[in-house]
C-alpha cells in the first residue's frame, strides 16, 4: 500500500489491523517509512509482512535490496493512494518506475491506483498500470460543492512576492479564523511554518493549546500527538507543510 503521506501511512495501519483483528486473520500488517523503528526494519528483512504500508520513497529502497526478487516474488497487488498526488511529479516518476520493476518480478501483480480528485481518469489509470495495460475505471459521481474564498492584500503595489511574503497576510487571516471551524494552514516549506506558527502563537496567546505545527522536521512523537488531537478535536488549528 503506498501513500505519499507518512501521516496517512498510520491511519492505514490502524484501518487495516482492526478488521483482521476482528477476523482472527493470521496477517502482519507494518508499515515502512522514516518513521520506521531501527528493530521493525531488521524483522523485515528477514521476512516482509503480508501487508506492508510505504511511501514511494521507502519502496524504492525495498527494491535495492539484493534479495529483491526473492522477497516481492508473491506479491499479488499494489495499492497506490492519492494518485493524484503523486501524478506528474517525481515522486509519481519514482512510483512508475518502482510498479515497472515489481511487474517485473511478480508478473501477476495488480495495481490499483486510487484518488478522490481526478480530471484525465483515462490517462491516469493508464500510468499506474503501466506501458501496454488495458485498466478497468471504476468511478462514482458524488456531488462535493467546494467554496474557494481568496484573501488578497488591500495593495500589492509594493507586496513582496518572494521570501516571506505571507506574513503579510496575518491580520487578514486571523480575521477568517475561528476555533469552532478546524483549519489546517499549509505552508510552502518548513521555515514558513515555523514562522507563521510563531506568529500566530503571539497575536493570539489564548489559542496556545488549540494550536499546533507538524513538518517533516519535527519528531514523530510530537506529529503523532498533533494528529490525535485533530482527530479528537482538542487542536483547531495546525500550521503545517504537505507532511500532514
Amino acid at each position: 500500500y503506498v501513500t505519499p503521506l507518512r501521516a496517512v501511512s498510520r491511519d492505514i495501519e490502524k484501518a487495516l489491523r482492526r478488521p483482521i483483528a476482528d477476523l482472527g486473520l493470521p496477517l502482519r500488517v507494518e508499515s515502512r517509512t522514516g518513521d520506521t523503528s531501527a528493530s521493525l526494519r531488521a524483522r523485515q528483512r528477514e521476512r516482509l509482512p503480508e501487508v506492508l504500508i510505504t511511501t514511494p520513497e521507502s519502496l524504492t529502497l525495498l527494491l535495492t535490496r539484493a534479495d529483491a526478487r526473492h522477497a516481492f516474488a508473491s506479491l499479488r497487488a499494489v495499492i497506490v493512494d492519492e494518485w493524484h498526488e503523486l501524478l506528474s511529479s517525481k515522486r509519481g516518476t519514482q512510483v512508475e518506475l518502482a510498479l515497472a520493476r515489481l511487474r517485473r518480478l511478480a508478473p501477476d501483480v495488480r495495481t490499483w491506483a486510487l484518488s478522490a480528485t481526478l480530471h484525465n481518469v483515462e490517462s491516469a489509470a493508464r500510468s499506474a498500470c503501466g506501458v501496454g495495460s488495458t485498466p478497468t475505471i471504476v468511478t462514482a459521481s458524488i456531488d462535493r460543492p467546494v467554496v474557494v474564498r481568496s484573501v488578497l492584500p488591500d495593495n500589492v503595489e509594493r507586496f513582496p512576492w518572494g521570501g516571506h511574503m505571507g506574513l503579510t497576510m496575518l491580520d487578514a487571516l486571523l480575521e477568517v479564523l475561528d476555533p469552532a471551524a478546524p483549519t489546517l494552514i499549509f505552508t510552502n516549506t518548513r521555515s514558513q511554518a515555523e514562522r507563521w506558527f510563531a506568529e500566530l502563537l503571539t497575536a493570539r496567546p489564548e489559542w496556545a493549546e488549540q494550536l499546533a505545527l507538524h513538518h517533516g522536521s519535527i519528531d514523530r512523537d510530537v506529529r503523532e500527538r498533533v494528529e490525535a488531537g485533530l482527530k479528537s478535536g482538542s487542536i483547531r488549528f495546525v500550521v503545517a507543510t504537505s507532511s500532514l
